[in-house]
């Protein structure tokens, strides 16, 4: 079993930057792939971006292309988020999770944990 906390969210202006940390423990980080999710209110959670096991390979959304990176630290358990250009479009609660499985997926059904979210709000 896999616990995942996340940190970092909060309040900016837009144009601003925030960097999302996600902690993992529990079980054997370096066997899962990563990925970041958002849910904003009235939406359904939609695929932020991926990160392979050894962190070599990473895919995003077109939305958040050129503007966020996905990083993690195998030795520290821990997956980021950083987060530039930031856009009020960009406001939802953001949630890492983890997939037992290698091959990419976009579907929050095929992640196996989930953290509780960390909430990013955006002003304009």
């Amino acid at each position: 079993q896999v616990q995942l906390l996340e940190s970092g969210g909060g309040l900016v202006q837009a144009g601003g930057s925030l960097r999302l940390s996600c902690a993992a423990s529990g079980g054997t980080f370096s066997s899962y792939a990563m990925g970041w999710f958002r849910q904003a209110p009235g939406k359904q959670r939609e695929f932020v971006a991926r990160i392979s096991r050894s962190g070599g390979r990473t895919y995003y959304a077109d939305s958040v292309k050129g503007r966020f990176t996905i990083s993690r630290d195998n030795a520290a358990n821990a997956v980021y988020l950083q987060m530039n250009s930031l856009k009020p479009e960009d406001t939802a609660v953001y949630y890492c999770a983890a997939d037992r499985d290698p091959f990419y997926n976009t579907y929050p059904t095929a992640y196996d944990y989930w953290g509780q979210g960390t909430q990013v709000t955006v002003s304009s």
